[in-house]
């Protein structure tokens, strides 16, 4: 589900958005691997001022049963969790699985301590 509008939701009688939703959800991204699927969700808060984001890992654990874990991530801690999610994705990669080809995976920048390394190295 995205918004594309210039105006993407509409103002409620007491003042606040309703993006057409479930829970004032304003986008999403499912992304789907083997019998886990995550979602990635914007929502707006109740006031419909500010928004967040929540991940969502569901995972198949019987014929109609599904097992969901959330984790809700607001603005001000985005930069720390990305940094946090490519730090630890490049130590796998380098360190523990240097020869696996991870599909799909954009490049990762380089963590600051490795990158003064490396102009170190150069000097």
């Amino acid at each position: 589900m995205s918004y594309s509008d210039d105006k993407p939701f509409t103002e409620k009688e007491d003042g606040r958005r309703d993006y057409g939703g479930r829970r004032d959800e304003v986008y999403s991204r499912r992304v789907l691997a083997g019998k886990r699927t995550y979602f990635f969700d914007v929502k707006a808060t109740r006031s419909g001022e500010d928004f967040f984001v929540t991940i969502t890992e569901s995972k198949r654990v019987g014929d109609h049963r599904y097992e969901k874990h959330k984790i809700f991530l607001y603005k001000e801690d985005f930069g720390k969790f990305v940094s946090a999610v490519h730090d630890v994705i490049g130590h796998v990669k380098r360190e523990l699985l240097p020869d696996y080809e991870f599909r799909g995976l954009p490049p990762l920048p380089q963590a600051p301590d490795e990158a003064e390394e490396s102009e170190l190295a150069s000097e």
